[in-house]
């Protein structure tokens, strides 16, 4: 089990010991102003897992424990603006959420990931990029699971799902699996537009609360790559 992340840098870090030529893809939507998580009114049983098959991604899209895509961690800021070139466009987003900025690299219009960074130290070219985010539903695992893709969807992929907020960072609501992909590898829930919760918690006793209850209609919203910590490597 994960504990959620993003209370300031230090908090943001422990979190997971717990986004060429392409397709155009949907367009990602700005990440909203978090607001505190609430209880949902009632319970539900927890969806049973079905088989389901996800598309395959490609390289161009892929999230993996090295990154998103071409954008890969340890690589300096300066190298990936060389490698997408003159079609990619990169654009501070200050600020992010709490404690963090982020730099939105946009291609074709549409806002691919961001890399994002300690409020008020901007990067420079010659820093490495450790933290990545998407919302962009074309950035996908090796078993095709991102932004968009359902919780029973994402249990199919990666086993048993729980879900879990802390108010100490803003509710801001994750899931880990039985299975995950790598421990670098965070998925965060949520609709588009609002903070409510997809599980459903028998009570809010405290900053923690975690569940393995979850609404049917409950997807993931954003997936995120860091360093877990650790220097980045080149």
């Amino acid at each position: 089990m994960k504990t959620p992340f993003f209370s300031g840098y230090l908090i943001f870090l422990i979190t997971l010991t717990g986004c060429t030529t392409v397709t155009t893809p949907p367009t990602a939507l700005t990440t909203p102003s978090p607001t505190t998580a609430t209880t949902p009114p009632s319970p539900t049983s927890t969806p049973t897992p079905t088989s389901v098959k996800l598309s395959p991604v490609s390289a161009n899209f892929k999230i993996s424990p090295e990154g998103m895509g071409p954008a890969k961690l340890g690589m300096t800021l300066g190298a990936l603006k060389k490698q997408l070139g003159a079609n990619a466009e990169f654009k501070v987003t200050s600020p992010y959420i709490v404690d963090f900025d982020a730099i939105a690299v946009s291609q074709n219009g549409k806002v691919q990931y961001y890399i994002l960074y300690p409020a008020a130290k901007p990067l420079t070219d010659s820093d490495k990029i450790e933290y990545l985010l998407t919302e962009n539903p074309a950035y996908r695992t090796e078993k095709g699971v991102g932004s968009g893709t359902t919780l029973k969807q994402a249990e199919a992929a990666y086993g048993d799902a729980t879900l879990s907020y802390n108010t100490a960072i803003e509710g801001r609501e994750y899931v880990s699996f039985a299975n995950e992909p790598a421990k670098n590898i965070a998925f965060r829930l949520g609709s588009f537009g609002d903070n409510s919760l997809v599980g459903v918690y028998p009570s809010a006793s405290g900053e923690f609360n975690q569940t393995k209850q979850y609404k049917d209609d409950g997807i993931i919203r954003a997936v995120r790559v860091d360093c877990l910590g650790q220097s980045c490597g080149n």
